[in-house]
């Protein structure tokens, strides 16, 4: 009898369904095309794609972007300070000497009478209040004498305040102030009287024809000189 062998057939592979085949086509041709069609961005993250080196591409337009975001934070910073915390001054003339020489610049904090009362003897940074009353902003720059309720009387040279047989203790006068006719004043609730330090050469409350500073018209309290050589005031 014949061995016959017998052949098994092979399990033939069983065709992929259509649909497995269009999905694979799909990403194959996702993963060829998205990074150029999209102008080097990766289609997963939605950033830059990476040169060879692994770095990515510098972007012109987020540089600009971005320098102009912080020139304008700073351009805000600086108004807000100048606004609303200090204040800077030049001083033009010789009315503050010896405390203050014609030509410094001075600083002054706007927050020690935004949160406090003016005091005796501060230098201050004020509305000039004869061009006040014309809609003119000018700032001066003198010392506090009289505060608000306060009578003030100068004889021979001297200030008295309120009735009082001593004068003013003014150690930082630059030199006496020259007699003059006897003078009386009377400070209103609200306001200030001011003189310079160099009283033989100050246009100040004497002299103006609105004597008086009012709480409103206070700027700054000048804190420290800075041109042309730092320093404290006082």
């Amino acid at each position: 009898m014949k061995n016959i062998e017998e052949n098994k057939p092979e399990d033939p592979q069983q065709p992929e369904a259509p649909g497995a085949l269009a999905e694979e086509l799909e990403r194959e041709l996702t993963k060829n095309t998205v990074g150029s069609e999209t102008g080097g961005w990766e289609a997963d993250t939605g950033k830059p794609s990476k040169d060879k080196n692994g770095k990515e591409p510098f972007n012109w337009k987020a540089e600009i972007i971005s320098w102009i975001q912080v020139l304008v934070t700073a351009a805000i910073i600086a108004f807000v300070i100048d606004r609303y915390i200090i204040a800077n001054s030049q001083v033009p003339t010789g009315s503050m000497e010896t405390t203050i020489m014609p030509g410094d610049r001075v600083i002054g904090s706007r927050l020690s009478y935004t949160f406090g009362e003016p005091e005796r003897g501060d230098i201050a940074i004020f509305v000039y209040p004869d061009d006040a009353y014309k809609g003119i902003t000018t700032y001066y720059v003198k010392r506090v004498i009289g505060m608000p309720g306060d009578t003030i009387d100068i004889i021979d040279g001297k200030i008295y305040i309120n009735g009082s047989d001593t004068p003013l203790d003014e150690p930082y006068l630059h030199e006496e102030m020259e007699e003059e006719p006897p003078q009386h004043y009377e400070v209103p609730e609200g306001s200030y009287f001011m003189m310079g330090d160099n009283r033989n050469y100050s246009n100040d409350s004497r002299r103006w024809k609105i004597k008086y500073v009012t709480e409103d018209q206070l700027v700054a309290k000048v804190l420290f000189q800075y041109f042309p050589k730092i320093r404290k005031l006082e």
